[in-house]
């Protein structure tokens, strides 16, 4: 095994689609006791645009802090990870991700001396991956959900409204989306290890110990039930973070295999969508 020296920080990124399992996935992670899950740190960390003073990440450097949990049990304020660094952010904003970043992964050293792996799984950060600093050790899950379940997902709503084709729109965005991470991440020259979410949900001892030996760390069962063992410190991210029962283990959602075929089915006859969702999700490598 590799040496994580205290002079190196090492980060692990889970990017990927939204509503894909990088949740669950971050929480399985966070209960490997070498490991820290810390939510989506980025979306808190980046200096929030103008309009979004409304929204969670820019009131956490203010009144929110005193209200919001985190997944460590503390109110945000008395984290001992996030406290500190949300009480120097509103002062420090101009300072750039990497900087921010680099302070939050001391504070998990320091609160955590064990931890190998601290982990982020902000979706929609392309900043990060990117990044070309000698301190930090980066490497990327790419976490994908097969086009039919997603679709079937994100296209309830569309069909309790009565819409017309209520899964085009997320069919167009599972291949636009997913294309475009996929050529970014790999573009990035990050390490990365694909993962598809049917494979996590359907077979996840295998799944974690395949990933456990990518990143060099043993396979512990803890993962194997996620809101039992969690050490994480979410802040930001799905709620099913504070759901027990949903996050007792990690299970597959099928529903979409009782249903019609629709747009989805009908889609991987285009032989670039179903290369693509081949590649993305049942590769596992």
């Amino acid at each position: 095994m590799r040496d994580a020296s205290p002079a190196r920080r090492r980060l692990l990124l889970i990017r990927g689609l939204g509503h894909s399992g990088t949740t669950i996935l971050d929480m399985a992670l966070g209960a490997h006791p070498l490991l820290v899950g810390l939510g989506e740190a980025a979306r808190i960390l980046e200096r929030p645009d103008a309009g979004e003073e409304h929204r969670g990440p820019a009131q956490l450097r203010h009144g929110l802090r005193f209200e919001r949990r985190c997944t460590c049990g503390a109110v945000a304020a008395e984290c001992p990870v996030w406290g500190p660094l949300l009480e120097w952010l509103p002062g420090h904003d101009d300072r750039p991700l990497a900087e921010k970043t680099l302070r939050l992964l001391d504070a998990v050293q320091r609160i955590h001396p064990e931890a190998q792996w601290a982990v982020d799984s902000y979706q929609d950060d392309m900043v990060l991956p990117l990044l070309d600093d000698p301190e930090l050790d980066i490497r990327i899950v790419h976490l994908t959900r097969d086009v039919r379940s997603w679709v079937h997902s994100r296209s309830r709503d569309g069909q309790r409204r009565g819409q017309w084709l209520p899964g085009l729109k997320p069919l167009l965005r599972w291949c636009r989306v997913n294309a475009r991470q996929g050529y970014r991440l790999q573009a990035s020259g990050r390490p990365i290890y694909r993962l598809g979410y049917e494979q996590l949900a359907l077979d996840p001892e295998r799944s974690l110990q395949r990933l456990c030996d990518w990143l060099e760390v043993p396979f512990d069962r803890k993962m194997l039930e996620p809101a039992q063992h969690s050490s994480s410190h979410i802040l930001s991210g799905n709620r099913m973070r504070f759901d027990a029962k949903r996050g007792a283990s990690i299970r597959y959602d099928g529903a979409w295999l009782y249903q019609p075929a629709g747009l989805a089915q009908m889609a991987l006859l285009l032989p670039w969508v179903a290369r693509l969702n081949r590649r993305l999700v049942y590769s596992d490598d």
